[in-house]
């Protein structure tokens, strides 16, 4: 299967911010139990390529991803520590050409038709639209015009009461951030609220837990 096909079966992103991870592996367990498959652990939490590496290691069912990511050397990092997939903010030919030369999936960010363009010219597996409330869910409709075969994944203020609709018109997948994977119950370990949280935003999308 594809990596367009997996993401669009997979849905939902959830991204991780938070400033201490206590337990990376016991995390993606609670998200999958809420019916969460793909992790994205982002450059901005301190020694993420540790935690991340531990996931890895425990194999937790999830797809892993470091995400964040700005430069070659974060890029080459988060592969040897096990990234399945990479994902930035903006168009960063260094990482595309990093994850190109690795075989590993790359999902760069976009927000404009031009930057949409420069990231599908860079390699990209799929492009994320940030932030997406910015414009909201129609936008996704109007760039399906010129870019219909482009995977598109809407980022940035989307929650259970948007994301449907972004789905609906014509992104692939959805990250999901604070709201389901809040700094404050990752910090605290909270796994328990972790997999509420999944399970309230996949039951909203229509898609249960696995």
């Amino acid at each position: 299967m594809t990596f367009r096909k997996q993401l669009a079966a997979a849905q939902v992103i959830a991204v991780v911010r938070a400033a201490v991870i206590p337990d990376a592996a016991a995390l993606c367990a609670a998200l999958a139990e809420g019916g969460i498959h793909w992790v994205e652990l982002t450059c901005t939490t301190p020694r993420v390529t540790e935690q991340l590496a531990r996931a890895a290691a425990a194999g937790t069912g999830c797809r892993l991803g470091l995400g964040t990511v700005l430069t070659a050397e974060q890029a080459r990092a988060g592969i040897e520590a096990g990234a399945e997939f990479l994902v930035t903010p903006g168009c960063r030919p260094p990482v595309a050409e990093v994850a190109r030369a690795a075989g590993v999936p790359v999902v760069l960010g976009a927000l404009t038709p031009t930057e949409v363009a420069h990231a599908v010219e860079l390699g990209a597996d799929a492009v994320k639209i940030f932030p997406a409330r910015a414009f909201g869910p129609g936008y996704f409709r109007d760039l399906r015009g010129p870019y219909p075969e482009v995977p598109l994944v809407a980022s940035g203020g989307v929650d259970a009461a948007s994301a449907p609709d972004y789905l609906a018109q014509g992104a692939l997948a959805v990250c999901a951030g604070g709201e389901v994977v809040p700094a404050a119950a990752v910090e605290a370990g909270d796994w328990a609220e972790l997999t509420r949280r999944a399970r309230a935003f996949t039951t909203a999308i229509g898609a249960g837990p696995a």
